[in-house]
């Protein structure tokens, strides 16, 4: 693990526009993948791509932010910020795993919800709240891996789970470091001050509880030698599933709401 990179430029390679994505995740990792659209209430978001699919030859429903590699894929998929229908596209996902008794996995890559006007008409709150409340409750197995950029509850509406993975070099925080500069100093350009302030790095979430698993990178990061990173995030999956496999649907659910009563206790002087 190179832990010699600044908060900052961990932001960077995970910022990168080549770093795997959801659909590198799908074609490397999984087999049989059937894409399954629409909230069933409003429309359909490409920003969240999921389905059903087969991981090492078992069921499994998968579920991820998308957001492209270049600009009009970045435009059509609306930068990685879903709106209300995908987050409710989404949860109709983990519904239907849980009737048929699948493992859900997400991978999360997002600088935030869609801030819109018009998102926030269609209930994007709500939306987001609703898939906390719901993902709290499933009895089936829930993984999450942080591959990129996690911010905000955007991030969190897909990482409710009884484990948070994150790539060495991914980021996961409550919002932007630009955001958050802008906020407590009215200065965006703060931003690398932000990063070591806010403890957003997997090496830093690792130490506070907040994540279960670091997921190691090729060095320079994972856009450098897809093939190898991905193959380190299925060996986690893989080792993670197998053992969440074996616990009944109560304990999974029971297991998942203490581990998020726990974040953050005794902490406030960390």
């Amino acid at each position: 693990m190179n832990e010699s990179l600044l908060p900052a430029q961990r932001l960077a390679i995970a910022r990168n526009p080549q770093r795997p994505g959801i659909t590198d995740y799908i074609d490397m990792l999984f087999t049989d993948f059937v894409e399954l659209r629409g909230d069933r209430l409003c429309g359909e978001d490409p920003a969240i791509l999921g389905g059903v699919a087969l991981f090492h030859g078992a069921p499994v429903t998968v579920i991820g932010t998308r957001k492209g590699k270049t600009l009009e894929e970045n435009v059509r998929f609306h930068f990685g910020m879903p709106s209300p229908e995908g987050y409710r596209k989404a949860l109709r996902l983990m519904r239907q795993a849980e009737k048929f008794r699948r493992p859900v996995l997400t991978f999360i890559d997002t600088s935030g919800a869609y801030p819109g006007m018009e998102a926030e008409e269609r209930g994007q709150g709500e939306a987001i709240a609703r898939n906390l409340f719901e993902m709290s409750r499933l009895t089936v197995p829930v993984i999450a891996v942080v591959t990129g950029e996690g911010n905000s509850g955007g991030a969190l509406a897909l990482a409710v789970a009884n484990r948070v993975l994150m790539l060495e070099n991914a980021v996961y925080a409550v919002l932007s470091p630009e955001g958050f500069a802008t906020i407590l100093w009215k200065d965006a350009a703060r931003c690398e001050e932000a990063c070591e302030i806010m403890k957003m790095t997997a090496q830093d979430l690792m130490g506070l509880g907040v994540i279960d698993e670091i997921v190691l990178e090729p060095e320079g990061g994972a856009h450098l030698a897809p093939a190898i990173a991905i193959r380190q995030v299925d060996q986690a999956l893989h080792r993670q599933l197998a053992e969440l496999s074996k616990k009944s649907g109560t304990a999974l659910a029971a297991e998942r709401y203490e581990k998020f009563r726990k974040i953050g206790a005794g902490k406030e002087n960390t």
